[in-house]
């Protein structure tokens, strides 16, 4: 503390004590000076004495009071940021998943039973889906008739591979071959979910991708491609 503030200090004290002794030394008396012992109960002289101890304290603590105003508006602020994105929570989520979707292939915005899915750079609808619990990378394909899925997704998904026949013919890029036809219990893309969807399992090594076909995208109300986004709508 700098010589100035502590003559400063003191000098507020002793105005402060002697204020004290004039108020004790006429206690019971009906005037302190020119003013009535009751003026020093109103609102005016209560103010001063606050202003008086405010700058007692503001000298001392002169320091500490400007760290403590600086964190307390750091908190402030903080507050403020975590308020607006509680209140702007589902805007940024949307941002979040359109930004999410434009870097990650696949990636599935959500709102409840409609999804939006943006399209790769490869000019594909890469889908992320769930097959029986499994996550399947798929590939948006009107052309195919139903769901076909490469040997190693369906073996992910649990399907019995070691009972199918392989008794359907489909093309491929790798030509023409044969796959087994099975019943997928569920397929979930988003909020998206249906049951029982007649699908295909193709020999090893004759896929690479496994393809969305019409035997899911029939089960939804609507579906279509718009611009660079492929939406697909389910029933309420």
């Amino acid at each position: 503390m700098t010589a100035v503030r502590r003559r400063l200090l003191w000098l507020l004290l002793t105005g402060l004590l002697l204020v004290l002794l004039a108020l004790i030394a006429r206690r019971g008396e009906s005037m302190i000076g020119p003013l009535a012992s009751g003026d020093f109960s109103s609102p005016i002289y209560k103010i001063a004495l606050i202003v008086f101890l405010g700058g007692t304290a503001l000298t001392l603590f002169r320091e500490r009071l400007t760290q403590a105003f600086t964190a307390a508006l750091l908190w402030i602020v903080v507050a403020f940021v975590l308020l607006a994105g509680y209140a702007y929570r589902f805007e940024l989520r949307e941002v979040a998943d359109r930004v999410m979707a434009e870097l990650v292939p696949g990636h599935v915005i959500a709102r409840g039973r409609t999804v939006e899915i943006a399209r790769a750079s490869t000019g594909d609808f890469d889908v992320t889906a769930q097959v029986n619990g499994t996550r399947v990378n798929m590939v948006l394909d009107t052309g195919a008739s139903s769901v076909v899925l490469t040997f190693d997704d369906a073996k992910a998904a649990g399907l019995p591979l070691e009972v199918l026949a392989y008794t359907e013919d489909i093309d491929t890029a790798n030509g023409r071959t044969r796959a087994a036809p099975v019943t997928l219990d569920r397929v979930a893309i988003g909020g998206l979910v249906e049951r029982s969807i007649e699908a295909l399992v193709a020999r090893p090594g004759q896929l690479k991708t496994s393809l969305l076909g019409m035997s899911f995208l029939n089960r939804l109300r609507s579906w279509e491609v718009r611009g660079d986004r492929l939406l697909l709508r389910g029933y309420p």
